[in-house]
């Protein structure tokens, strides 16, 4: 049974020589099997050794993560796999690959006395660039395998992996300029600075503190998309409508691989994607979330907001915003207004509310849960940022599915959310 390639950027990449490729760009373009591909091309070597790395062990577990993955296709090859003490596949030869997470900074130097023919980083954007370095620096063989690295990454204008290809992305676009896909290029770092030239005699000049010039190494990147692994719209017709349905900044990373696109006021939010309506429907399903801040206004300063909104959903699945409560109060205020709110709610209507993990996020469930008594209350722990908790509403607003009921509180509302992030004043309690 042949191993292949798709023909295409997958194809370029696996063919590259280059010491560094990055193959990234829009979400399901092969990134992934590229990798467990490329580990695989010296494993009947005597003596070869290489690593493949995900942030965390639980990304590399999760189901259609690279171990996950490489079950079938390393038993291929007559591959046995080891999960103790460590995720490793040895092969006939005797080659091994280990499969690693690099959780924190400092889990690098675990492997400082490595020697590897290859190294792989999932989701490259998810490392840190002392990371990346460092494991380029373990990168030795007494194998006959020419050391060498490979990454796969979805974009992120504000990773350091920008700035390292920044030459294969139009500045304007953010979209990766196509006659340069593939283009090995050398570098040479002096200082914290990476040098870059077209040909490794341009980099002669650059040399040590003994006179002899630095080793240049090559770097390429090649962009991929969703239309390129036809293997995976084949399989899955629907992969592409869920891109489709993200918000806009991660539509165009995920779908259309945008180098430059980051969060701004207007992308996430635009009155013009909802419909304001005089009244909802019968039969929602309706949960009130609230944003909690307890601290009272007073001259010269400009605490957060408490926030509640109440959002209702309809059984075909389309939203309406219902009603918007905001004040800046003291603990007892920010009290007086919850238990209020919820009475006016009714006891039908679900009061979300958000639950730090300390012991405080403990004493204010247990305080609340008794200022709430016989009202229906979910404490719900924090996790993401809030770009990303709004991003899925903010997608639901852009593809026309979300209305709002006419009230006194709609334009202030629409004004936070248009200018979210960071909201009018620093604010994005709304």
């Amino acid at each position: 049974m042949a191993i292949e390639p798709q023909k295409g950027p997958q194809t370029q990449f696996l063919a590259t020589s280059a010491d560094i490729a990055i193959y990234g760009g829009s979400a399901g373009s092969g990134k992934s099997v590229s990798l467990l591909m490329e580990a695989l091309r010296h494993v009947g070597v005597p003596g070869y050794t290489g690593a493949l790395f995900r942030r965390t062990t639980v990304d590399l577990r999760q189901p259609g993560g690279l171990w996950h993955e490489s079950q079938e296709l390393y038993r291929l090859v007559g591959g046995v796999p080891r999960e103790t003490p460590t995720l490793t596949w040895r092969f006939p030869s005797g080659a091994l690959l280990q499969f690693s997470h690099l959780e924190h900074d400092k889990t690098v130097y675990s492997w400082q006395g490595a020697q590897l023919a290859f190294a792989g980083f999932d989701e490259l954007t998810h490392y840190s660039a002392h990371q990346f370095w460092y494991l380029v620096s373990r990168l030795r063989s007494r194998c006959g395998v020419r050391p060498y690295m490979r990454a796969g990454t979805n974009p992120d204008a504000d990773s350091w992996v920008a700035e390292l290809i920044d030459w294969w992305i139009d500045d304007e676009t953010g979209y990766p300029i196509e006659e340069r896909s593939g283009v090995v290029r050398w570098f040479v770092r002096v200082g914290d600075q990476l040098v870059w030239a077209d040909e490794p005699g341009d980099l002669a000049d650059h040399t040590d503190t003994t006179g002899r010039p630095l080793p240049p190494k090559s770097l390429t990147f090649v962009p991929g998309k969703l239309s390129d692994n036809p293997a995976l719209t084949s399989a899955d017709p629907d992969y592409e409508a869920n891109l489709l349905a993200l918000g806009t900044v991660e539509r165009e990373r995920l779908l259309h691989g945008n180098w430059k696109i980051r969060p701004a006021a207007g992308l996430y939010f635009r009155r013009g994607w909802v419909e304001v309506v005089e009244a909802a429907p019968a039969g929602l399903r309706i949960v009130r979330g609230w944003d909690l801040a307890a601290t009272e206004q007073r001259p010269g300063t400009d605490p957060d907001w408490t926030c509640g909104t109440k959002i209702g959903v309809t059984q075909a699945g389309r939203y309406y915003v219902l009603d918007h409560v905001y004040d800046r109060m003291a603990p007892h205020g920010v009290r007086q207004l919850m238990r209020n709110t919820a009475t006016q709610d009714g006891h039908a209507v679900q009061q979300e509310i958000p639950q730090d993990p300390a012991q405080a996020g403990k004493d204010q469930r247990y305080n609340l849960s008794t200022l709430l008594d016989g009202f229906n209350v979910r404490f719900r722990p924090v996790s993401g940022d809030k770009i990303t908790r709004f991003s899925p509403f903010s997608a639901q607003c852009e593809a026309g599915n979300v209305a709002v009921v006419r009230g006194a509180w709609n334009e202030r509302w629409f004004r936070e959310l248009e200018n979210f992030p960071p909201g009018s004043h620093g604010h994005d309690d709304d």
